[in-house]
């Protein structure tokens, strides 16, 4: 009969392990992870030759999924999304200055759903263990980052029309800054993993 291996994901690996002590880490960690997302979604960083600059707010999404895993992740991703939902200005913002519902309804909306798929695909990724290498978290990052443009897409032409130009308005803009993003979280997960087993050792 096959089993499935489950490795302890990063934040799993400092402090507390059991008991109430536990609970108190996790709703810390879930505290953190809401102020990082949205810290993240309002740094605007130029980045040539895109005529768009990129924010952090993916960074920190499959960021957050890989280090908290599954569970304590989406936790934390909805409990930013509730926040954003009562009109707490979290997000990234637009032009139109619009908040809460309106915002998330509007053409960011897909990409917020993707937001919840890819830190349950990071957290997953976690879990077995293919955090702890470049290439696997890369191959993590890849997938996480589909599942924030295939809804957001999708998103985009059910409200302007299939026959718009969705490519160019919600996606070619932004990858060369995911690019650098994702290369960043790849080197930074496992070499945090690193610092880890040299501490236990």
């Amino acid at each position: 009969m096959a089993t499935t291996t489950s490795h302890k994901v990063l934040i799993e690996s400092f402090w507390a392990q059991e008991g109430m002590a536990l609970r108190v880490k996790q709703a810390a960690l879930v505290i953190a992870g809401i102020l990082f997302l949205t810290l993240a979604a309002k740094i605007k960083v130029p980045v040539w030759p895109s005529p768009v600059p990129i924010t952090l707010g993916t960074f920190a999404v499959l960021t957050i999924g890989a280090a908290y895993g599954p569970r304590l992740g989406l936790t934390t991703i909805l409990g930013y999304m509730i926040i954003g939902a009562l009109g707490f200005d979290i997000f990234a913002g637009n032009a139109a200055g619009e908040l809460g519902l309106t915002y998330m309804m509007g053409g960011t909306g897909g990409y917020l759903v993707g937001y919840v798929l890819a830190t349950l695909a990071l957290g997953w990724v976690a879990r077995q263990g293919y955090d702890r290498s470049v290439t696997g978290m890369a191959g993590g990052l890849l997938l996480g980052n589909a599942l924030i443009y295939i809804p957001g897409l999708l998103w985009l032409a059910v409200l302007y029309g299939f026959d718009k130009p969705i490519l160019q308005w919600g996606l070619t803009p932004f990858i060369t800054g995911d690019i650098i993003k994702l290369a960043l979280a790849a080197l930074l997960v496992p070499a945090l993993w690193k610092l880890v087993g040299k501490a236990r050792g």
